[in-house]
């Protein structure tokens, strides 16, 4: 027997009718899904803190919260399902993966065309003169770490012929101009503050030089396999913010800048020393160069001692359906 109360069967009246119709063919008001996601300051990552400024993340329906957390922490906070996505360089996503903190990269962020550096005292020459000295830079298993380790190897030399003070970037770049240390390593907006002083020192080397740093956001597994819409709109998310950048610098650099406590037109210079991925770099990036640059990264991650292995399945790090 129907257990339909014996009100519904009644029949309608016209106006009655009309409106429940009505009601029947209102899509229902979208619900925003909720992102937690961690980064930093990194101008690399400003176009985030633009979607969210600019509204263009409720647009896609996302109601996103940033966090500012240290890149040696993002991790630990993935983990304990603190936040679901992270942007991040890719070597971490690579060292996050191996070290049993599962990541998937969605989408590339930028690249970093003279961001990130080393700044040196004015007598060092070349790498080989920073034997022995002492290098700020934060914690194994950062950018800057990771960084130094690059270009390290690529001077044949290894982490163990310089020691390290464990500074972040912003820290690092100021003791290196209030006279501590012998280098440092930083990014922008930080790395600015050296190149303002050049009576402290000098920027020996770049990624012009060193091109190894490219953040992409990747999120947890299980959460993309759940949201999978809510990833696709994250990355749309992304692509509008550069597009929006594109169509009005000014604009879109004073928000920017705003969250960096910088004017536009510094955080302008900054910017200029990297570039941001639109959605036809990003197929193209992660179709011919992302798998080459993980596993070329990964040996040094070994070396550096940032993970015990090299990986054995990269395809399990990165999905590219979430910008086609």
């Amino acid at each position: 027997m129907s257990s339909i109360p014996t009100f519904r069967r009644l029949p309608l009246g016209p106006l009655a009718a009309a409106l429940c119709l009505a009601a029947a063919l209102q899509p229902a008001a979208a619900q925003e899904t909720k992102i937690t996601l961690g980064m930093s300051g990194w101008t690399g990552f400003a176009p985030l803190t633009l979607a969210d400024k600019a509204g263009i993340f409720k647009k896609n329906g996302l109601a996103v919260d940033l966090k500012m957390i240290p890149q040696k922490d993002r991790h630990l906070a993935l983990a304990s399902g603190a936040i679901q996505c992270a942007a991040t360089t890719i070597e971490t996503h690579v060292a996050w993966n191996t070290n049993g903190v599962p990541i998937v990269q969605i989408f590339q962020m930028d690249k970093s065309y003279g961001a990130d550096g080393i700044a040196v005292r004015n007598d060092v020459k070349g790498f080989a003169d920073l034997k022995g000295k002492t290098v700020a830079v934060s914690a194994p298993g950062t950018a800057p770490y990771f960084g130094l380790a690059w270009m390290l190897h690529k001077n044949g030399m290894t982490m163990k012929d310089v020691k390290t003070v464990s500074l972040e970037p912003q820290p690092a770049a100021q003791a290196f101009v209030a006279g501590q240390n012998d280098a440092a390593m930083s990014y922008e907006p930080y790395l600015s503050t050296i190149r303002a002083n050049p009576a402290a020192g000098k920027i020996l080397a770049t990624t012009i030089d060193y091109p190894m740093v490219m953040d992409t956001v990747g999120c947890d597994p299980k959460w993309l396999k759940a949201n999978a819409a809510a990833a696709k709109a994250l990355a749309q998310s992304y692509f509008d913010a550069v597009a929006m950048i594109e169509a009005d610098k000014t604009k879109s650099f004073e928000i920017m800048g705003a969250a960096v406590k910088q004017g536009g037109e510094q955080f302008g210079k900054s910017a200029s020393y990297l570039k941001w991925s639109d959605k036809e770099a990003n197929q193209k990036f992660f179709a011919n160069e992302l798998v080459p640059f993980m596993k070329e990264s990964a040996v040094i991650l070994k070396e550096a001692g940032i993970i015990r292995s090299i990986p054995e399945n990269y395809g399990v790090m990165y999905d590219a359906s979430f910008i086609q």
